[in-house]
């Protein structure tokens, strides 16, 4: 599928390396990705955690398992192959270890308002639908995918945990996992992962989508740089221009962007407790995407 480990290289990671991969007999179009896991301990367990994972969940906007080899000294992952690259991508222009890379026309608002959606309904049915649930512990945009029509595909188990209820919470023993800007600073005092530590993050990406900028640059947090401007509840039209990507210029919907701003600043709040439902969540961003259809004039569902 790789012609011998000579393919592309599509994304590399600390747990792995991805190949772009042709399908036999399938023709000339039909693409995937080869995810290779590093030989050893911990990355063994990372494989398991991301192939248990990916075994059992089914959601369109959830990459798609098409195959997999578990030997002992080898696991492999053949995934269904995202054509547009990673939502950091698309944000950032960078490629996946930061340096610069062939700058991306400005994603618009309306694509990002509607990745933000696609990766909430994504996570709620990791939290809410699936059996058993599942806490994803690394959402970030370099784990969100775009396929051939820009939707989001998120990705990347290798740091989910299953099995937890409705309240429940795992302390894990092993070094905190995740990646820095978007890690529950929760998580990170007490060790204990939950649902609210997946909705932190995603709180940190809809900041990023809202602003363009890095969840960690230059030794800053986003959320430090941007806590003085939003509180939960109180973000307005007149304040949130000053929050939004400048690349987009005037070309977004402030009352949406405001909304959106609101909405990140409870998900990323201190106290997980009050920090909102993925559930919740999806309702709000559903709201901002009914609101952009009425005012588009379009009545698809």
């Amino acid at each position: 599928m790789t012609a011998g480990f000579t393919s592309a290289v599509v994304g590399e990671g600390g747990f792995s390396t991805v190949y772009l991969a042709r399908l036999a007999g399938s023709g000339s179009s039909q693409l995937a990705a080869v995810k290779v896991h590093r030989s050893s301990e911990r990355l063994r367990r990372a494989f398991r955690q991301e192939l248990d994972a990916l075994l059992r969940v089914r959601h369109p906007h959830i990459v798609r398992l098409l195959a997999f080899c578990d030997q002992r000294d080898e696991g492999v992952l053949v995934l269904e192959f995202a054509p547009n690259g990673s939502l950091h991508d698309h944000l950032h222009g960078l490629d996946g270890d930061g340096n610069q890379a062939a700058p991306a026309p400005t994603m618009p608002w309306a694509r990002r308002a509607a990745v933000a959606l696609q990766v909430a309904r994504a996570l709620e049915y990791l939290h809410d639908r699936c059996e058993p649930q599942v806490v994803h512990g690394d959402v970030k945009a370099s784990n969100v995918l775009l396929d051939a029509a820009m939707g989001a595909r998120l990705c990347d188990f290798g740091s989910a945990r299953a099995g937890f209820s409705a309240s429940a919470a795992v302390r894990t023993p092993r070094a905190v996992q995740g990646s820095p800007g978007y890690v529950d600073p929760h998580y990170l005092r007490s060790g204990v992962l939950t649902k609210k530590s997946d909705v932190y993050s995603l709180g940190v990406l809809l900041l990023e989508l809202l602003t363009g900028t890095q969840p960690f640059s230059d030794g800053r947090l986003l959320t430090s740089t941007v806590a003085p401007m939003i509180k939960a509840g109180s973000c307005s039209c007149d304040q949130v221009h000053k929050l939004v990507d400048q690349r987009l210029g005037c070309r977004y919907d402030a009352a949406e962007a405001a909304t959106v701003a609101t909405l990140a600043a409870a998900c990323v709040g201190d106290n997980p407790a009050l920090r909102p439902s993925m559930a919740e969540v999806v309702r709000t961003l559903e709201q901002i995407s009914a609101a952009g259809r009425r005012s588009d004039g379009i009545t698809k569902p």
